[in-house]
């Protein structure tokens, strides 16, 4: 970690050096031979953070080295800002040049007294590491080897990993969920940390029985800080799909009492994973009615085998002790991670069988340590053996944890620098959230954690950092999108655990929450819930400050910004309740990240101009709709995210509000993405000379600046996705003077008129997701797009105005989602055997003439979803398992529900699988990911 600071501060100080005329005469010679000791002990140093916890003099002096390089950088960033305060403006008058001079002198004196400083701080742990070097004799020759991390294909997930020994627990679960009782029956998992708990009831969970034995699903995740309140709101946003707006204003009592008379009407499941205490399980508990007629389960999963006990007190209740692997199934499982499922080479057996001894049987600890492993080279076994002797020796109660936590912390040791202080950014956010992996990228790039790499963007090597932890079994994937990238991941709970300790450790960042101390130089803050605790505290070496689900005001916090925050460059401010933008936040010159996203700000000021540095500016459903001229001063501006969505039951035609930017958008050579702004012939010329774009979102679009777009699109030659709304539902999308569209293009989104389909679409044969609304075509648009060999998620919304469609054999290959939605003509569709064979989920919405079964839907034999919202009974009807003349057709598929829309949320009725009493219509929960799809996002 302590190579990461030096590294980090080795890149920042290059470019100074390059510009002597910056430094007082006698600094810079200070300055290069700080840099050159620095680069001497970087190398020294990836050893040394590999092996500072076992030795308590090495762990103080990385500790030393670490916190040197900080103290430089607060040092150079403070010296930048006098600069650009002293000299940043220019001022006309002699006598204000002479004082403005005086005063720089002062500026440059202070840095170069602090390198003096710095300089004496280097030269002493530069001799320390020279004597403790000599100390140790051999130990240049026993230092690990790095080496970059061979792409395994798929990535080695924690909770997704291939399975082992995980067929006899999950039998037996199901048994006890399937069986006959109609009361409420409680099932709870219990077992150390590692061994997998949460990865056998997912399980079980997904399994497609279960699914159709439940009206109401929901996942809760109980983390130890979450507090009673937001875990009602979970329960509450889980089982309704919408929450009623009245629940806003309601008390946690009310709350709770109408989750109870909800779920008094449904068999429902509720899982509730990781419960730390008895007192959160008898908090939840009386929210969760016995409901005797359906047959309701809850799961629990906890490491405290006190909340098993006290949560099965019925007499069908059941305990699972979940158990360590066997010895066979631990080498088994080792095997498949290490060595992708290929024997063990007969020269590491015994050192293979050494470590899996350390293990104790835990999956977690096995999977972690066969990412460090399959790192190693095979032929080199003093590398392997190392890692055998890191582990204590096997004995007491508690020994499988420790080792775990051991196995566990070897792998964050083993991480290449770049991704060490990545790792730890990790415990910035709360442990019960989803980390969207867009966001942490933005946030790991303003952070200047994202190594450059020749002919790829920061935003590319990012990706691949994050491709990497997954591979070495340090994050999980908590979604995706449907084309398959990776939406937000987590972190397991053990490994949170960890990471905040060592972040704690290092002095990389802090969470406060409801209380806590903070250091004496802080570097990251992340705040939860209030501000209270940060108040009247020295915040002036911040570098990061995230605040999440903010219940204060924030009026009095403005007031921290030009005083405490001076070398901030990140602030994140998702969510809290302001609805003015700070304009102290303009006096930020090192910010990169601003996030204002769910917001009430409703204006930009003027004065944002200063921010000469800003690499984000996030303002997504906040109530911003026009920018102010001086965005454009904003040179290094590489995102600008300004747009809400506005969804009732289904997307109408202005549910998306873009915003009105200034003319000469051109000028903002670094953007990357771009949504959504009006678009206006002026700025539509000037969208073909942002050549960095990946993301472009365009609404209010005329017809007459067609060719005017179509010109700037072909220049647009990294673009991945595009979206263009028409000003109103009949205007015209002319796109048909493309002649060379953007080859990469992944995803397009096109809504409003379309006389005919543009041929060139045809031609993205690497397009992944088209939505096409609203477009009203004379001709079946099938046949231009049945042979994109890459799509995968396609969706029709009032597009087509002919009586049938035809899907042929051959075509849509890849399609694994298809929506169809009020196709007002539509009377027939055929599916030739061959057609989409890899179709996995199929909507049919509003089309009111549609009253057969799709001919040829039985060939579909990969399709596990099919759903129709607000479809004709005649259709419906044909479906039913108790006597449908149809039902026969679909009797493969896993999953087949009638949904229609009532005032307050979807009513839904199963029309396989439940007996008739469980027809009753109630909300159904995954209601929520149909909704999302419906939003236009890019």
């Amino acid at each position: 970690m302590a190579e990461s600071a030096v590294s980090f501060l080795l890149d920042n100080l290059t470019p100074l050096l390059q510009n002597e005329v910056q430094l007082l005469w006698g600094v810079h010679g200070q300055v290069q031979y700080i840099f050159d000791e620095l680069e001497r002990i970087k190398a020294f140093l990836r050893v040394a953070d590999a092996k500072e916890e076992s030795n308590d003099y090495l762990r103080v002096w990385v500790k030393q080295v670490r916190d040197v390089a900080y103290d430089m950088e607060d040092a150079l960033d403070e010296f930048m800002l006098r600069l650009l305060y002293y000299h940043g403006h220019g001022f006309s008058s002699s006598l204000h040049k002479l004082y403005h001079f005086i005063k720089s002198l002062k500026a440059r004196h202070r840095i170069a007294s602090d390198m003096q400083g710095i300089k004496s701080r280097v030269e002493s742990i530069s001799n320390s590491h020279t004597r403790f070097n000599m100390a140790i004799p051999g130990w240049s020759s026993n230092r690990l080897a790095y080496r970059q991390l061979t792409i395994q294909g798929d990535a080695l997930l924690l909770e997704e990993a291939e399975l082992v020994g995980i067929a006899g627990p999950k039998k037996q679960l199901m048994e006890w969920l399937l069986n006959n009782e109609t009361g409420r029956q409680v099932i709870s998992v219990v077992g150390m940390g590692g061994l997998g708990k949460t990865t056998l009831v997912k399980q079980v969970y997904d399994d497609p029985k279960v699914k159709k034995r439940f009206k109401v699903h929901a996942w809760i995740t109980v983390s130890r800080s979450i507090n009673k309140e937001d875990l009602i709101d979970e329960i509450f946003t889980d089982i309704r799909k919408p929450v009623p707006p009245e629940v806003s204003n309601m008390n946690i009592d009310r709350k709770r009492e109408t989750i109870k008379d909800f779920l008094q009407q449904s068999s429902y499941l509720i899982v509730l994973d990781g419960v730390w205490d008895v007192n959160d399980w008898d908090f939840i508990k009386h929210s969760l009615p016995s409901n005797n007629r359906y047959g309701s389960r809850i799961m629990v999963t906890t490491r405290n085998a006190e909340v098993a006990s006290a949560s099965c007190v019925e007499i069908h209740d059941q305990v699972y002790n979940l158990e360590p692997l066997s010895p066979e199934e631990s080498w088994e499982l080792l095997c498949k991670k290490t060595f992708q499922g290929k024997p063990c080479p007969r020269n590491l057996e015994e050192v293979c069988h050494c470590i899996l001894n350390r293990c104790g049987g835990l999956p977690l600890a096995i999977v972690a340590i066969s990412a460090v492993l399959a790192t190693k080279d095979d032929a080199n076994i003093d590398e392997w053996a190392s890692l055998c002797h890191t582990f204590g020796p096997e004995i007491g109660e508690n020994y499988r944890l420790d080792n775990m936590k051991r196995v566990l912390s070897l792998s964050f040791n083993d991480l290449p620098y770049y991704l060490k202080s990545c790792f730890l950014y990790l415990s910035m956010f709360p442990d019960f959230r989803k980390i969207e992996t867009m966001r942490l990228i933005r946030l790991w790039i303003a952070e200047g954690f994202v190594i450059e790499k020749e002919g790829m963007t920061p935003e590319e090597v990012a990706e691949g950092y994050i491709k990497e932890l997954l591979d070495r079994s340090l994050i999980q994937v908590a979604g995706t999108t449907s084309c398959g990238r990776i939406k937000s991941c987590k972190v397991h709970d053990l490994l949170r655990e960890i990471v905040i300790q060592k972040s704690k450790d290092q002095n990389f960042g802090v969470v406060v929450k409801e209380q806590g101390m903070l250091p004496e130089k802080v570097r990251r803050l992340s705040v939860v819930k209030t501000l209270h605790n940060v108040q009247n505290k020295n915040l002036s070496h911040l570098r990061s400050l995230l605040i999440f689900n903010s219940e204060d005001s924030l009026t009095e916090f403005p007031k921290l910004f030009p005083r405490s925050l001076k070398l901030l460059k990140v602030l994140e401010l998702k969510g809290a309740p302001i609805e003015n933008f700070p304009e102290e936040v303009c006096k930020l010159f090192h910010l990169k990240f601003l996030g204002l996203k769910k917001t009430k700000v409703k204006h930009i000021p003027r004065s944002i101009k200063k921010l000469q540095k800003l690499e984000t500016l996030n303002l997504k459903d906040s109530f911003v709709t026009e920018l102010p001229v001086e965005i454009l001063s904003l040179k290094r501006l590489r995102h600008l995210l300004v747009y809400r969505y506005q969804i009732e039951s289904y997307v109408h035609f202005h549910s998306k509000i873009g915003v009105t930017a200034p003319d000469g958008i051109g000028c903002l050579q670094s953007l990357q993405k771009l949504c959504f702004i009006e678009g206006n012939q002026e700025n539509l010329t000037e969208l073909g000379k942002l050549n960095q774009l990946r993301r472009l979102g365009i609404v209010k679009f005329r017809e007459k600046d067609g060719s005017t777009l179509c010109s700037s699109i072909e220049k647009l030659i990294n673009l991945r996705s595009l979206s263009i709304t028409s000003e109103e539902k009949t205007d015209v999308i002319d796109l048909q003077h493309i002649s060379s569209p953007p080859q990469y293009l992944q995803r397009l989104y096109l809504a409003g008129h379309m006389e005919t389909l543009p041929q060139w679409i045809n031609s993205l044969q690497n397009l992944g997701k088209l939505f096409l609304k609203w477009s009203r075509l004379k001709e079946d648009p099938l046949i231009h797009l049945q042979h994109l060999a890459n799509l995968v998620h396609l969706e029709f919304l009032q597009v087509y105005e002919g009586e049938s469609l035809h899907f042929k054999a051959g075509g849509f290959p890849s399609l694994k989602i298809l929506g169809l939605d009020k196709l007002d003509a539509l009377q027939s569709v055929t599916m030739d055997e061959g057609a989409m064979p890899r179709l996995e989920k199929l909507t049919f919405q509003r089309c009111k003439l549609l009253k057969k079964v799709p001919t040829g839907i039985e060939f579909l034999t990969n399709l596990k979803l099919l759903e129709f919202f607000d479809m004709p009974d005649e259709l419906i009807m044909k479906l039913r398992p108790d006597g449908g003349e149809d039902h026969s057709k679909v009797a493969h598929v896993s999953d087949v529900y009638s949904v229609c829309w009532l005032d307050d949320g979807w009513d839904v009725y199963s029309l396989e699988g439940f007996t008739e009493r469980d027809t009753v219509a109630q909300p159904y929960p995954e209601m929520r990911s149909y909704r999302r799809s419906t939003l236009w996002k890019v």
